[in-house]
């Protein structure tokens, strides 16, 4: 069933792109059916996955010769993240109901890019996973190139580079895993159970795990993430944060940690403290924790506090993923589908409801508008996303965060004492990006008012309350009952740790 949602995906990006150009309620009231129709078969696929546990959904030779298999599988862990895509890609149609420039394209693109997305969460075939990851890539570029704001051009072109350094690591570590095998089998179960060398997987493993890592916003190869969330639009910012950024996030643990389980044993030696690649990705988590929080707290324009705090925050979901144990990589795919739509609010309510009524982004400017009273809907909305994004209890963000530094606490004490000053640092970004763009008390002079657009501002509109209403319900919803994901990461995780790739 949720190989339909891959299909229905790419079929809408078709189909969208062919209607008449001027008839933008048909393309915005179809792209939101493709999208509602693709969360409706992830809902379905999820409920069905408490019975099934893992499942092939489609396996067909593709390319015989060379073992290639159009293989997708779904296990607990591809069924969080594919139902965070729905839920993700529900939200960003309605978030973009403003779009007037070539709504057709941009549609066309913005489902593209969730098809991209759900065929790799779903592959189990790494040439089919690659052609996914691909395919997720180009319609980024064009999202933010041509229908974003600051900078678009170089957002664009930096994140595609990013990606594509990325991807490149990744394609040589997989070509030599597959020739080294000689298993003649390019599903990541065979290449799992090929009993590649513990040397080959020593030099492979970080290989693979930085061209994923890349993605996921690991420091200090981040600098695309905050760069490509600013320059892209509401929905492609939304994307990024919520899901695309997953897909590295994914591909470290199914694919780097999976294939190359040896590659994280200890050297036998150490560096400065450092005696496996385990500890080198956990430090670089840990340090992306901190340092994307501290940058966060110094930024002036709104949508950069947002961008940096993805960085911090996706820093968690790495270390989760270094405790290879239990509760530390359960944390870190529940923090995957926690930050998604936490994430995804964020800059709906920076990008949609405030500077596309404001026109901009500057925090200075912004505390001159007194916006919980003239935006009282995208204040408490802020307020709301905020104490998720702080890690408060009762939301998804505090469950995740706390089984990763459970997880962690058991490897290496340190860890969890450093990434406990990002969180410090969390309340005191977020504070100050609420109480500067919404809850000022500061009154603006009649020179002012021309610099700081004190015009008036359009009521929020019904599209951006029902992006709004899904997003905070799920991250409330798995802070309340956080059973409804683990009881369907929890035996897929224990099954990759103890076997590799599922």
């Amino acid at each position: 069933m949720l190989a339909w949602s891959i299909y229905i995906s790419f079929a809408g990006a078709l189909i969208v792109a062919l209607l008449p150009t001027g008839k933008f309620a048909l393309v915005r009231w179809f792209a939101l059916a493709v999208a509602a129709v693709g969360l409706a078969i992830d809902v379905a696929g999820y409920a069905a996955g408490f019975a099934q546990g893992p499942r092939t959904l489609v396996d067909a030779a593709w390319i015989p010769a060379m073992g290639i298999h159009f293989l997708l599988v779904a296990d607990g862990i591809s069924r969080v993240l594919v139902l965070l895509t729905g839920i993700v890609a529900v939200a960003g149609v309605l978030f973009s109901w403003n779009v007037e420039t070539r709504v057709n394209h941009f549609f066309a693109f913005y489902l593209a890019l969730i098809g991209g997305v759900y065929g790799v969460f779903l592959s189990a075939d790494f040439f089919l996973f690659f052609v996914f990851y691909e395919i997720a890539i180009v319609p980024k570029y064009f999202l933010i190139a041509i229908w974003g704001s600051t900078r678009r051009e170089y957002g664009a072109m930096k994140l595609v580079l990013y990606s594509f350094v990325g991807s490149s690591m990744v394609l040589v570590g997989l070509l030599a895993a597959y020739t080294s095998s000689g298993s003649h089998s390019t599903t990541l179960v065979a290449l799992a159970h090929a009993g590649l060398p513990a040397s080959f997987q020593m030099w492979c493993f970080p290989l693979v795990f930085t061209g994923f890592a890349i993605l996921a916003g690991m420091w200090p190869f981040h600098t695309w993430a905050p760069t490509g969330h600013v320059a892209a639009p509401t929905a492609a910012s939304m994307l990024l944060a919520g899901v695309v950024m997953k897909l590295g996030a994914y591909g470290c643990l199914r694919v780097a940690i999976g294939l190359f389980p040896l590659g994280l044993a200890p050297w036998g030696f150490s560096i400065i403290g450092l005696g496996s690649w385990r500890d080198v990705f956990a430090w670089l988590a840990v340090i992306g924790i901190v340092y994307g929080a501290l940058v966060a707290l110094a930024q002036t324009d709104f949508k950069f506090v947002i961008g940096y705090s993805s960085v911090s925050h996706m820093g968690f979901v790495l270390l989760g993923l270094m405790t290879l144990n239990q509760i530390g990589v359960d944390g870190a795919v529940m923090q995957m589908f926690s930050h998604g739509v936490i994430a995804g609010l964020l800059f709906a309510i920076v990008g949609r409801m405030v500077y596309d009524r404001t026109h901009t982004r500057q925090l200075a400017e912004l505390e001159l508008m007194h916006l919980s009273r003239r935006l009282p809907f995208a204040a408490w909305a802020f307020v709301f996303a905020g104490v998720a994004a702080m890690g408060m209890p009762g939301f998804s963000g505090f469950v995740s965060e706390l089984q990763i530094l459970v997880g962690a606490w058991r490897v290496n004490p340190w860890w969890v004492a450093i990434a406990g000053i990002g969180i410090v640092i969390s309340v005191a970004y977020i504070w100050r990006a609420l109480q500067k763009a919404f809850f000022t008390d500061k009154l603006p002079t009649p020179e002012d008012h021309p610099k700081t657009g004190w015009h008036s501002l359009g009521a929020i509109t019904w599209p951006e309350i029902a992006g709004t209403v899904l997003l905070g319900a799920s991250t409330l919803a798995v802070g309340i009952y956080p059973r409804i994901l683990l009881d369907q990461i929890e035996p897929a995780v224990k099954a990759l740790l103890a076997g590799g790739a599922q």
